[in-house]
């Protein structure tokens, strides 16, 4: 089966009979339902109930990038590295889904009576910067942002390095921003303000409908036809609690949850804004005078520097994709930490940590913040971080081997 929008391929299908998948492990999966049903009562109570239901949206999150495992990392190095390009096209579906949905929403400025606006981030030369480095560390550390989260929940000790190098370059990046938003930009471009809602959707389809048949031609010219997915032996009820699912459902469950951010919070789903106030919290709790720092110095973001980590929106949405992910790994029977790791893959996951953090920093998000939301907000430096950022995805899947990192090669299914 081939169209120009095959999603078929997903190297987590199985067909091993439900006899031999692993058993759920009760454990993990009692403790993480009741962090997240406890903590979202709690934090009804003392914050808001939208912050009680903002931390369960979190961990549907974590639930869905688990059991789907859509990382944006593994699918632009597959892509990259050997022209399987089905990572590729369930994120230019699950974009495309997202412009359908928000920019007639965005147009109309409310939702419901609350105010819904875009995250629309500055074009220029910060950008450009920060997403090729951000492109470059997450081929490095493993995982992009979401990535990062959904990992570590998962039990992956690597990840949780990759995750403390995120937040030190987070913060390193947020004192460095007032240097970098000097640079040359054209400032922020909503292509729903400067063409209308409904030119802007038609172009955005179009351009996502362009990557998805480039994607298959590559593949094509390659492999000879698209990688088909074995198909599953487990029912659909057992899929859809122990995965793994496919792309597509992957792709349909993280358009739901920005909705679902949008609707809550006001404004689309992000990530890294949390990982860049933990940061800077713990350098003012060991000596820095961060209040001093030109980003904290906007009265929203002074406010939650010293508001508790509670408070903030997506701090809670982080620590619900964790959980969400650890509850997602118990009930597929996959959690078990492993402390070994070779010392050349923890330094890349330093490294690669750290050229994440300051260049979301730099670039006004990550690979949800700026590329997911910023292009289902209309933002031109969403596109614009799209594409440094999978040129800086080239220069770290070339220097993977120097980490002994694997590159992955899918099997060749063609003629």
């Amino acid at each position: 089966m081939s169209s120009s929008l095959d999603l078929s391929i997903d190297a987590r299908l199985t067909t091993a009979p439900p006899s031999s998948l692993p058993e759920i492990n009760r454990s993990v999966v009692t403790v993480a339902l009741a962090l997240l049903l406890v903590g979202a009562v709690w934090l009804a109570q003392t914050v808001s109930w939208r912050q009680g239901v903002l931390l369960l949206v979190g961990g549907a999150a974590g639930i869905s990038l688990y059991h789907a495992s859509f990382g944006f990392t593994s699918a632009w190095r597959v892509f990259l590295a050997d022209r399987r390009g089905a990572g590729l096209r369930a994120q230019m579906l699950m974009l495309a889904l997202a412009v359908l949905i928000f920019f007639p929403l965005l147009a109309h400025g409310s939702v419901f009576g609350q105010p819904v606006k875009g995250e629309i981030g500055a074009v220029g030369v910060s950008v450009v910067a920060g997403a090729f480095l951000f492109g470059l560390g997450m081929q490095l550390g493993g995982g992009c942002a979401s990535g990062t989260l959904f990992t570590v929940g998962g039990g992956n000790v690597r990840m949780l390095v990759t995750l403390a190098a995120f937040i030190a370059g987070s913060a390193i990046g947020a004192y460095h921003l007032p240097w970098w938003q000097a640079t040359p930009n054209l400032g922020p471009i909503s292509l729903i303000a400067t063409l209308g809602w409904a030119p802007a959707l038609v172009l955005n389809l179009a351009l996502f409908g362009a990557v998805a048949w480039i994607s298959l031609v590559l593949e094509r010219r390659r492999h000879g036809t698209p990688a088909i997915a074995a198909r599953p032996a487990t029912g659909l009820l057992h899929r859809l609690t122990r995965g793994p699912w496919p792309l597509v459902w992957g792709a349909v469950a993280l358009v739901l949850v920005n909705l679902a951010t949008l609707l809550l919070a006001g404004r689309p789903w992000g990530v890294t804004s949390g990982f860049a106030l933990w940061g800077s919290k713990i350098a003012s709790a060991i000596g820095f005078d961060v209040s001093s720092w030109g980003f904290w110095s906007s009265p929203a973001r002074a406010t939650a520097l010293h508001a508790s980590v509670f408070e903030d929106i997506t701090s809670v949405m982080d620590f619900g994709i964790v959980i969400g992910a650890m509850a997602a790994a118990g009930l597929a029977g996959k959690f078990a930490p492993s402390w070994r790791i070779p010392l050349r893959s923890l330094v890349a996951a330093v490294v690669g940590g750290l050229l994440m953090g300051y260049g979301a920093r730099l670039a006004y998000g990550c690979n949800i913040g700026a590329y997911f939301s910023g292009i289902a907000s209309s933002s031109l430096h969403g596109w614009l971080w799209f594409a440094a950022a999978l040129s800086g995805s080239y220069a770290g899947t070339k220097a993977r081997p120097l980490f002994g990192l694997a590159v992955e090669r899918t099997r060749d299914t063609g003629c």
